[in-house]
Formats: C-alpha cells, structure tokens, sequence
C-alpha cells in the first residue's frame, strides 16, 4: 500500500509540475501475462517511475480478460505500441492456450485504444485465413507491430511455424489494415538465424539509423540482435537480405532467458533492455547507450502480485497514467 500510494503522489505532483507540456513522457507502462495456467494467460498492467521498479496495477489482477477478446480465451506476449498520432495505441498478443500443448497456437490478437483502458479487438486464424500455406501452421508467436514509414502502414511481425517436418520457427511480417482489424495479404518473410527464431522485437535507433532487431535463437544461449537500414528487403534482393548479424550476446547472464523487450528511456539517452529470466523467478533489466553495449542494472524480482511473463514496457504521460490509476485502482 505504502509503495502504491508514493507512485501516485510522485505521478500528481509530476502533472501538477509540468502543466503546460501535457505530451511528455513521465513514467512507463508494462503489459504482460503472468503464467501458464488460464486464470494467468491474461493482460496485466504495472507502473514505474524509472523504468526497472514497477507496482502492479488493479491489485495484480488482470485489466482486459482474455476471454472477452481470443479465440482461445488466452493470450501471451502483449506487445503495446504508441502510434504515429501520439494518441492511439496498438496491442498485438499470441492467441493461445498453453494448456492445449505448445503446438497448438494458430493465431493473434489485434486491438487498438485511445484511452490504455478502452480496446476494439478481433481474431486472426492462420489456418482459416490461409488454408493453402498454413493451413497445418503450430505457432504464431509473439507479434509484434513497428511503423513502417517506407510504407506508411503499420507492420505486424511474429514467428512462424508448421507442422512439416523441416519446419522451424522464422520470423514473417505482415502490414495491418486501417482499422487495424486484419491483416492484409500473405505472410512475408522477414528473417531467422538459421534455426529456430522467436520473440523478435524491433527498434529504430535515430543515432545510427538503422533498425535493430533483438531475438531469440533457440540454437543458442540467449537473445541475439541483428540490424538493417531497412525493415524489408530492396527491390530486387532477396527476403531476409537486409539484416546483418551482431556478434555476441545481448543479455548480461549465462542462464535462459526469453521475451525480450527494448524501450528508449523517457530523458533520450539511453535505451532499456530486459528479458524474461524464467526459470530464475526475475527479470533482468539492462541499460545501453547505443545499442551496442549493454550494461547490467538489476534483477526485478517476480513475486507477489508482480509476476510478469514476456511483456513490453511503453513511456506514457502524467494524465495517461493518472487515468490508469484511477481505472485500475490498488486497494
């Protein structure tokens, strides 16, 4: 209580300090899931004021219940993006229910707010959306959605798999219809390592220009990165071509991890880097200056009533998140 009250003094006297920039960034929002059963495959809500502590939101329960918005009344992996007006927001999630057998997720969840509280959603079922490609696909893991400014549309990207034999985890993209309620056309490949390739999540970096792409290779310890000047390939080049590998791991820790999740810090400088240590009960939260070195800050532990699985942490405002508070109370 006593930690909960302090978040919500520091975010009143912050909006009562700043009155006249209403667009700037004042703490983080971090969406996630928080376990394997049904009742913990839901959307969740935390606060921080630095980016590394976080309170849970709505006593720890869920803000948005899966059964109102999958098919399979769960979900994983929500991924929150603040569009390109500043005001609507974008979440992509798994659609899928871990206690039917990690082959037996076929489709995402799109949804689209203006308030952080308030979301339109729909489905979209691979297998009945393309029956001839992927009418046996396994997996769509983890979307995620980026802007694609070449394109002006938004870009949904995931990993994809299927039943046959050769197949392992590759990460396509698709761009979303205006109403962000579909997706349009086939699957495009985007990129893998050579072996299974999950939880892509992708950042432009104005310093040098060019994309990062941070992922998981299962062939390997931990989360990789590689970057381009372009999120798809140029005419005339092959798919996946434009990414160069990065040598040398992202994480600063020799044991699994997953999800990772890249936000650049509300003050500019710096980036925040953090991935799921799942089988060492914390996240682990690091700090880069050019995406290029990453520097251990801490583990957060997961406990209590804040036990988040692979999320995404977003910079809100003051009254964004004064309206979360007021919404999703603690008591």
């Amino acid at each position: 209580m006593k930690k909960y009250l302090l978040l919500c003094v520091a975010l009143a006297f912050i909006s009562t300090a700043y009155p006249q920039n209403l667009e700037e960034k004042v703490a983080y929002l971090f969406t996630y899931f928080t376990g394997n059963a049904p009742q913990e495959e839901q959307i969740y809500y935390a606060l921080s004021k630095d980016g590394y502590n976080f309170t849970p939101l709505n006593d720890g329960e869920p803000v948005i219940k899966s059964d109102t918005i999958a098919f399979t009344q769960c979900v994983r992996d929500p991924h929150l993006l603040r569009g390109e007006d500043g005001k609507t927001f974008y979440m992509v999630a798994t659609d899928m229910r871990s206690s039917y057998g990690w082959e037996s997720n076929r489709g995402m969840v799109l949804m689209k707010s203006t308030d952080l509280v308030n979301w339109t959603h729909s489905t979209v079922c691979f297998h009945t959306k393309y029956p001839k490609q992927w009418g046996n696909v396994i997996r769509v893991w983890a979307p995620e959605t980026i802007y694609d400014k070449d394109a002006k549309r938004y870009m949904v990207f995931y990993s994809l798999r299927t039943s046959d034999a050769d197949s392992f985890d590759k990460i396509y993209y698709s761009y979303v219809n205006d109403d962000f309620t579909d997706l349009i056309g086939e699957p495009e490949f985007l990129f893998d390592n050579g072996s299974a390739t999950i939880d892509g999540d992708i950042v432009y970096n104005p310093s040098d220009q060019r994309y990062h792409l941070f992922y998981k290779s299962e062939s390997g310890r931990g989360i990789y990165q590689a970057t381009s000047m372009s999120l798809t390939a140029p005419a005339g080049t092959a798919p996946g071509s434009q990414w160069t590998k990065v040598e040398g791991n992202v994480d600063q820790t020799q044991r699994p991890v997953e999800g990772v999740g890249v936000c650049r810090s509300i003050d500019g400088k710096s980036w925040i880097v953090m991935y799921d240590c799942y089988g060492d009960g914390h996240y682990q939260f690091c700090k880069s200056t050019d995406l290029k070195s990453f520097q251990f800050v801490q583990n957060t532990a997961t406990q209590g009533k804040f036990t988040p699985r692979h999320g995404t942490i977003l910079p809100i405002t003051a009254e964004e998140a004064e309206r979360l508070v007021k919404c999703f109370p603690n008591h």
